[in-house]
């Protein structure tokens, strides 16, 4: 698969990358970025995945994210993909809302038109661009890990316990951890994949865990002063359904810190270097 060099910087001694390809997935142009740390010749890395939030791109963490340092320290290639399908011929929610269509991706297998065409995200983070990062940069497949951010946290949760055995290390900022049980999710899943309840299930990290999926470990912060944390992310929802599961979490609530990427920025180099704990066993 042809990738599209858009721009490279050098950041702590490895590279940063942006880059374009199209999508089979898709059926679009998609942009991401990957941070490649320094490393020996020859030698493949770790790979945390990161996965944004509502009207994000690549570009929010990118810029925002402050984990290169953390990267270069740990030896993990950091992949940043866009939220959702983007372009001439895209749909978009008819009102211009932010909370579905572009930059709403919800990392779904839409099911429902007009979005089944494009609105693919499922398959992509899932198949896709796994497959192009393992043909183009010096990964280590075997060791993955995922977090992800509100929206995207939703995703990493989700996309992990579908997928049993292959994220070493799972963790979120503030992740949607119900969708099923918040207007967020209830908008985005009916538009995305129609009324039938049934099939929303496997896009809920809470029911996931219900009907017994399960994660090696899992760590989440959430800030206490976000806005979004009583009708949209609704954290006590996760820590309930992992302890009557038993699934081994360390949620920790952060007093004073809001929904943003200085929350974010502020605990990811922990989360990274809790990741890599787990990525390099």
């Amino acid at each position: 698969m042809t990738i599209e060099t858009v721009s490279t910087n050098r950041a702590f001694g490895g590279v940063q990358g942006v880059y374009r390809h199209h999508s089979t997935a898709t059926g679009t142009n998609m942009t991401f970025s990957v941070y490649v740390p320094p490393h020996d010749e020859g030698a493949k890395l770790p790979v945390v995945w990161y996965l944004s939030g509502l009207t994000c791109t690549h570009a929010n963490v990118t810029e925002k994210g402050e984990y290169r340092r953390a990267c270069a320290e740990h030896g993990l290639i950091f992949v940043a993909p866009d939220t959702s399908p983007r372009g001439d011929g895209v749909p978009d929610d008819p009102e211009g809302a932010y909370d579905f269509g572009l930059g709403a991706g919800f990392y779904v297998n839409a099911l429902a038109e007009p979005w089944a065409e494009h609105y693919r995200m499922r398959g992509y983070i899932e198949s896709e661009l796994p497959q192009l990062l393992a043909d183009n940069f010096p990964a280590d497949m075997s060791a993955q890990g995922i977090m992800g951010h509100s929206m995207g946290g939703h995703g990493a949760l989700t996309i992990s316990l579908r997928n049993p055995g292959r994220y070493k290390a799972t963790s979120a900022f503030a992740p949607i951890v119900s969708p099923i049980n918040c207007p967020w999710g209830q908008k985005a899943l009916g538009g995305y994949l129609g009324v039938d309840r049934s099939l929303w299930a496997e896009y809920d990290a809470c029911a996931l865990i219900e009907s017994g999926a399960r994660l090696p470990d899992l760590l989440v912060d959430q800030g206490a002063a976000d806005n979004f944390l009583d009708e949209q992310l609704k954290t006590h929802l996760l820590e309930e359904v992992c302890t009557r599961a038993a699934q081994k979490a360390t949620i920790r609530m952060q007093p004073g810190y809001d929904h943003s990427y200085y929350f974010i920025s502020t605990f990811m180099a922990e989360h990274l270097r809790w990741q890599a704990e787990r990525l390099r066993g």
